[in-house]
């Protein structure tokens, strides 16, 4: 198949599997990625670096943004602030400020076949019961300034459905590849698997998960073969996506499914919900545990 993608954000955790997977598809790509901590790396291992090409900038630039439209039939825009304790102007001027130079140049695109916009499943924050894809606005708050730029993000995007050939893709959390287990960031998931290595025969014994939490994980590799498979798919253009897991683990289990992977028998006692996240919460707790403060949250998100 002929043509070229942008993929902004392209030397990033998801971006660059992404990359790499069109590249492999006999796709021509380019890349628009900050490459200010040296995220070239992450695509030094592609076998035709000549189908790849990577600009430099920033999607807040908007010469840079319009530079890198040119002559693209397919746009995957994944580059965010992908920080939960980011600053609200920080988190507006690349999520949102980006996100509308990316809209502003696609709707010039002649030739534009898809436009895939990733976003997350956070963007419903404290909203309860059945949520479908097309309710999206709503009053209910944020927990940080990530979610709330994210959603604004979002909602600029789901406003051109009618005016451009729009897929909207929400992953849960992502981790590592599903079949070796290779990651570039270790985050989510990760922050608990860290605290259980410190100690793992005293910490395994007390489970810090809890039975009505559910911690959604969806392996890299999941979320970049949808986004490949959908952008085939003319029925998804319009739709907005989860690309999550229907059954995940409650983190109770997911504690016990790591502490049995680390070669310990599990845990002997499951400590009180309130007085873990109370704990986590006091100062010296990221410290001690390697979770900051503001991915506390995400582990006691009780789904209705």
């Amino acid at each position: 198949m002929s043509g070229v993608d942008l993929v902004t954000g392209g030397c990033g955790f998801i971006g660059s599997h992404l990359v790499e997977l069109l590249a492999a598809r006999g796709r021509r790509v380019r890349v628009l990625d900050n490459l200010a901590t040296g995220r070239r790396a992450n695509l030094a291992h592609l076998p035709d670096p000549a189908s790849i090409e990577i600009l430099e900038g920033d999607v807040a630039d908007r010469a840079r943004v319009a530079q890198a439209m040119q002559g693209v039939d397919r746009v995957f825009h994944l580059a965010a602030l992908y920080d939960l304790g980011v600053t609200r102007e920080a988190g507006f001027q690349v999520n949102v400020m980006g996100t509308r130079n990316v809209n502003e140049f696609a709707r010039g695109l002649r030739k534009l076949r898809h436009y895939h916009y990733v976003s997350t499943c956070y963007v419903a924050v404290n909203r309860r019961g059945r949520i479908l894809e097309s309710e999206l606005e709503h009053n209910a708050g944020f927990r940080n300034y990530y979610e709330e730029t994210k959603y604004l993000a979002e909602m600029e995007v789901d406003a051109l459905k009618s005016e451009l050939p729009i897929t909207i893709h929400r992953p849960a959390v992502v981790c590592g590849d599903s079949v070796t287990g290779e990651t570039a960031k270790y985050d989510g998931v990760y922050y608990l698997i860290c605290y259980l290595l410190r100690a793992p025969a005293l910490l395994s014994l007390f489970n810090i998960g809890n039975v009505q939490v559910k911690l959604n994980l969806v392996p890299v590799d999941f979320v970049v073969e949808a986004m490949a498979v959908l952008a085939r798919e003319p029925a998804a253009i319009g739709k907005t996506v989860q690309l999550a897991d229907s059954d995940p683990l409650t983190t109770n289990e997911l504690f016990e499914t790591i502490v049995r992977a680390l070669g310990k028998k599990g845990s002997r006692l499951t400590l009180p919900a309130g007085l873990v996240e109370f704990s986590l919460m006091l100062p010296p707790s990221p410290a001690i545990t390697g979770l900051p403060h503001p991915g506390v949250p995400y582990f006691f998100v009780i789904e209705i």
